[in-house]
């Protein structure tokens, strides 16, 4: 008994810091309002400046249930082919890397900003970018979480549009230094989105 004891002590003390697994559960999303789905796609468009102003929990609320979350009978907001679902969604934000639980619409801790930043921040506008998604899946002969992380960053960014945030898709980003810090097993990286308000 006293070595099972022992075992678990030790098992706990060689797990990570994070393997406490804080979780922020997020506020409902929103799923009425918005400018009407026509000026909204004419609305969407790149940009690559951001203000210094921070996200609200709400609109990351509504920014990931936008790109992952799970609208009506299991479904995801975004459509899956073949209703292959193996895609993650991690948030850097508020000095966190956070990953994205749909289901439970909640944030789970998995290390902090300063780790993956270097990674993320090769471009000047990413200083004082707010949050920045960072998109995962399996790798698959077909291309299908490509195709869903794709769909996903539309949908984040025509909200976007809708709110009056700025946001980029970046594929200027190291990814095996991301996949290194994010702990990736059996994924791989498949693009990030940067968003943010306007600069001032």
């Amino acid at each position: 008994m006293l070595k099972k004891i022992i075992g678990t002590i030790l098992t706990a003390a060689a797990l990570p810091a994070f393997a406490a697994e804080e979780i922020r559960q997020l506020p409902a999303p929103e799923t009425t309002g918005g400018k009407p789905l026509m000026e909204t796609i004419a609305a969407r468009k790149t940009v690559r400046e951001f203000g210094a102003g921070k996200i609200t929990l709400q609109d990351l609320s509504n920014i990931l249930y936008a790109a992952w979350g799970v609208s009506h009978d299991g479904k995801r907001t975004i459509p899956t082919a073949r209703n292959l679902q193996k895609m993650n969604v991690y948030a850097v934000t508020d000095g966190s890397i956070w990953r994205y639980d749909g289901a439970a619409n909640s944030l789970q801790k998995v290390g902090n900003a300063e780790d993956i930043m270097p990674a993320l921040a090769t471009q000047d506008f990413m200083v004082e970018a707010p949050l920045t998604l960072i998109f995962t899946g399996e790798p698959d002969e077909r291309g299908y979480m490509a195709m869903h992380a794709g769909s996903a960053y539309q949908n984040v960014g025509l909200y976007c549009a809708s709110r009056g945030l700025n946001n980029v898709v970046r594929g200027l980003i190291d990814y095996d230094k991301i996949a290194e810090v994010l702990g990736l097993q059996n994924e791989v990286v498949i693009i990030s989105q940067t968003i943010g308000w306007p600069g001032q």
